[in-house]
């Protein structure tokens, strides 16, 4: 191994394994905050939670200008150009401005379409107001996106790990004593005081290395076409991932029930979020560092990306065997007995972390270098067969 290839391998080894560390952390507070929420509230509550959940990620994606993929690549080619220009600084101001435009439309959007939402989500308008409650956290996510958009760009690694496990541990102490106190009525009020606290955390953070500055000026805006061009591609593709999800649960809902719903996203919890721990650093670390090297640089980009890959396998791999070995341990202590039905599917589910290891840093590719049809269809084509495989297998069997 030279001495280049050995720096790369290092590096990204670091990285990895410190915001794997990080997000272990905050997954074994977000343990402990779900197994509240599930003997709480049960598997119809978390039913309810995923529901409300899906239909606020669906309606962020579809509002959210793509800034949380297009930013980042916008920001890290700044800074990696010249870490104290001027021009980073507008472009900063620039995103910032974008995110307040994407969190006032967002808002409306949710606020008109709540009976629509509430429709399609449960069969009836008894959730129009829940819907118009929750309007304001789609643009609070919004703004979020941008400031974490930022942090990420400029490598601001140390603070956005920190403002992360903040996030977590306030999300512990606001969401568990609702629940506890007003049950299900709780849960809408828990939604926007957490993101409310995670507005205060990202922002005490991004706003000490850059003052918050905005325009609403059309001709300072129209500078912002190029990342909205290549956000309305990464728009589009989380809509389809986050569609997927949306009528995954829609369907089991329907021909199921709430607790089903429930029994479903505590298995996709435990293993493509809980497990996917190792992911963490792709958005934060490894995208930014992927998106700097130039698109001319074949060869540059090809090192990056298997470097990223060894690394996945070599971190995941052991992480797998524990994981299927130890599922009949970790479900009832997770959440609770009431949760068993899903242990089949959550060990079989857990194979599928491997090819992912294989699977993310090759979807980035297309998205560092601007490639917006090809970032599409790939998401596009998998959404799709994700919710057709699991409607079907459910359906059958």
């Amino acid at each position: 191994m030279n001495t280049e290839k050995h720096n790369s391998f290092r590096h990204a080894l670091k990285y990895t394994s410190i915001f794997g560390g990080v997000q272990g952390l905050n997954v074994l507070i977000g343990l402990i905050r779900n197994k509240f929420v599930a003997v709480i509230l049960g598997p119809a509550g978390m039913g309810l939670v995923s529901l409300y959940n899906s239909t606020s990620s669906l309606m962020s994606n579809l509002t959210g200008l793509g800034l949380s993929m297009s930013g980042v690549r916008r920001v890290s080619e700044d800074y990696d150009e010249n870490p104290d220009s001027e021009k980073l600084l507008d472009t900063v101001k620039l995103i910032r401005s974008l995110s307040v435009v994407a969190a006032i439309f967002g808002t409306l959007i949710c606020m008109l379409f709540s009976g629509v939402l509430s429709y399609f989500t449960f069969g009836d308008c008894s959730h129009v107001y829940s819907f118009l409650a929750l309007s304001p956290l789609i643009g609070m996510m919004a703004i979020i996106t941008g400031e974490l958009a930022v942090m990420k760009g400029v490598r601001m690694l140390r603070p956005l790990a920190l403002a992360t496990l903040f996030n977590v541990v306030a999300a512990l102490f606001i969401s568990v004593p609702l629940f506890y106190c007003y049950g299900m009525n709780g849960i809408i009020p828990s939604f926007l005081l957490v993101s409310f606290s995670q507005i205060l955390f990202t922002m005490h953070y991004s706003c000490r290395r850059f003052p918050f500055r905005i325009s609403f000026r059309r001709e300072f805006l129209s500078r912002g076409n190029t990342i909205i061009k290549l956000g309305v591609a990464f728009v589009l593709a989380g809509v389809f991932s986050s569609g997927s999800e949306f009528l995954i649960r829609l369907f089991l809902n329907n021909l199921g029930s709430l607790d089903t719903v429930g029994l479903y996203n505590a298995g996709y919890m435990i293993t493509i979020v809980y497990g996917g721990l190792v992911f963490s650093a792709m958005e934060t670390d490894f995208f930014p560092r992927l998106s700097a090297v130039g698109n001319d640089d074949k060869v540059g980009q090809n090192s990056v990306v298997n470097r990223q890959v060894e690394v996945s396998l070599v971190l995941i791999s052991p992480m797998l065997i524990a994981f299927i070995i130890a599922l009949p341990v970790i479900l009832p202590l997770l959440f609770s007995s009431k949760f068993n039905a899903v242990l089949t599917m959550t060990q079989v589910t857990v194979l599928a972390l491997y090819m992912r290891a294989l699977k993310l840093p090759l979807s980035y590719m297309a998205l560092a270098k601007g490639d917006s049809k090809s970032f599409l269809f790939l998401e596009g084509v998998y959404a799709v067969v994700v919710f057709v495989l699991v409607s079907v297998m459910y359906w059958l069997f």
